[in-house]
């Protein structure tokens, strides 16, 4: 597992281009995959929801922009010029102005037990120093009934691995030293992506942290997959 303290660090160093890297690495894919993630959480028609690891707040954004103004969503991430790349979005729609970037940690989020509808986490559970006491703690602050969604890098199917990691090791560090100037954020990326536990391997921790009726789906080849899981209801 990655230290805190280091990621907090890497992030922060990226923090001003890390919205241009992610679209151009992706090939602008990471907006289909945003789109799904924020379909599937307006299906819940949650009214509290909290983007965890919002960094520059790109999902917390279009949740707001998709659920509307009955819906209070905010966004907690525990680097800081990330927040304030998602401050300074939120003014650009008048959907968004009034929501809330702040500090939080997902180890020990700054959230009541059991208040909150749903959670999203995108691209930042592979980052957590310890997943599991992080899952356990989403999952304190779900109400019964509420669901955990995580959109997350995955291990693509067969055929496409080898083509894959190929870009992930060699191509995609070098595109990403020129558009951020930091190679090393970027081979962290790759290497946190191929340790990363395949999309049934992750349904399994979120089992073992106490969610059920947990599902996945696959996406653009299984290179990213979305995983939720439900609170279970007191009976």
């Amino acid at each position: 597992m990655p230290e805190g303290s280091k990621v907090q660090s890497m992030f922060a160093g990226i923090a001003g281009r890390y919205d241009l890297a992610n679209h151009a690495l992706s090939m602008g894919v990471d907006h289909l995959w945003r789109h799904k993630l924020v379909r599937l959480v307006r299906a819940c028609q949650p009214i509290h929801v909290a983007d965890l690891a919002t960094g520059s707040g790109d999902v917390a954004l279009a949740l707001q922009k998709a659920l509307g103004p009955s819906a209070i969503v905010q966004g907690y991430d525990f680097c800081q010029p990330m927040l304030d790349e998602a401050d300074k979005k939120k003014t650009q729609h008048a959907s968004t102005r009034d929501m809330t970037f702040a500090f939080g940690d997902c180890l020990n989020l700054p959230l009541a037990d059991e208040s909150m509808d749903v959670l999203t986490i995108a691209f930042g559970l592979r980052n957590l120093e310890d997943r599991l006491t992080g899952l356990q703690d989403m999952h304190r602050v779900l109400r019964p009934g509420g669901s955990l969604f995580v959109l997350e890098f995955s291990q693509p199917y067969a055929l496409l691995k080898p083509v894959y990691y190929l870009y992930l090791k060699f191509i995609l560090p070098v595109l990403a030293k020129t558009l951020t100037h930091d190679k090393a954020a970027y081979d962290y990326l790759a290497g946190s992506i191929e340790a990363f536990p395949s999309a049934i391997a992750l349904d399994g921790e979120l089992l073992e942290a106490g969610y059920r009726s947990v599902k996945h789906y696959r996406l653009s080849g299984g290179i990213v997959a979305i995983h939720q899981g439900v609170k279970k209801k007191v009976e």
